[in-house]
Parts: C-alpha cells; structure tokens; sequence
C-alpha cells in the first residue's frame, strides 16, 4: 500500500484521534508519524489497494492555515480523482470549509473518529468504510463531504454535536 497503488482513490492521512496511540513512555495519546493505523483498517476491511499519504501527524486543534494549505497543495498535484482525508473531528468542519474555497474538480471525503482506532477498532473503521462506500455511488457531484456516524452529507450540511459526542445533520 504505497502511493502507486491506486491512481483514483487516494487516502490523506492528517492525524486526529483516528490515529491516536498510547505512548507509554510519556503517558498519553500521541498522533504517530506513520500509517500504520490507516492499513490496520483497510486490511481488516478487505478493502482493496489503495494509495496513502500520510502529510501532517497533529491533533486537529493543533492544526492552522498553514497545515490547510499544505493539504491543498497536495490535493491540487494528486491525479487522484476521489479523496479520504483522515482528520481530526475537532475542527474537521474548518478544514471542510477551507478546502471547499479552494477545490472544486475533485471529490473529497473527510472522516475521522472520536475513539482512537487503538482503543475501540468498530467507530473508526465504521466512517472510513462509510466514506470508501460512498466513493463507490454512481454520479457523485465533485464536492467537500463529511462521513461520520452513518451520515455522509456535504460538509455544511453536518457538523459535530459536541454535547452527544456525535455528528448530526443540519
């Protein structure tokens, strides 16, 4: 699973709680510098190959413009036409509108989890596998979506409710 598998789907791997571990040595959840997590989840989905890129390892409060506009960059040299951007629910919603300003012949997906894969495996492979299936639907609209329990709508049509812990429709 490298860049070159798969020229049409392309996995952006941002960081965020999706990707969280346990670092035993300072005693808390860390964002790792890898994508190990990302090919845990399309393993055990047998989802098939799929390029990853892994552009920023932070925790999405910890993300500014500067990191939003390293992920356009990428987005507009990507020959990938159908984007996954792993990302950390917090400001998921900031990013969505960002990219939406800036890229309109592509269709990008955001997701991401409030559990840490390597806590619980189900929320985090249930939105990935939630948004790899809409990637799959006939006619999609190039656009900025969102995915996330069980809803993929347009990114200002979802937002995070953070009193229930979970994302609703407008």
């Amino acid at each position: 699973m490298d860049n070159k598998d798969n020229d049409k789907f392309l996995v952006l791997n941002i960081g965020g709680t999706f990707n969280k571990i346990y670092n035993e040595i300072i005693g808390k959840l860390i964002v790792p510098n890898n994508n190990f997590i990302i090919k845990s989840v399309l393993e055990s989905s047998k989802i098939g190959r799929i390029s990853i890129k892994s552009i920023i390892h932070k925790d999405s409060l910890d993300m500014n413009k500067k990191d939003r506009k390293k992920i356009i960059k990428y987005i507009e040299k990507s020959k990938s036409q159908y984007i996954i951007i792993i990302h950390g629910t917090d400001t998921m919603e900031k990013t969505a509108k960002f990219i939406n300003k800036h890229i309109k012949n592509k269709v990008i997906i955001l997701t991401g989890a409030m559990v840490p894969y390597s806590i619980d495996k189900v929320e985090a492979t249930a939105n990935f596998s939630l948004a790899m299936g809409f990637l799959q639907g006939k006619k999609i609209k190039n656009d900025v979506y969102i995915a996330m329990h069980g809803k993929v709508k347009k990114y200002n049509k979802i937002y995070k409710n953070r009193e229930l812990g979970i994302f609703e429709c407008h």
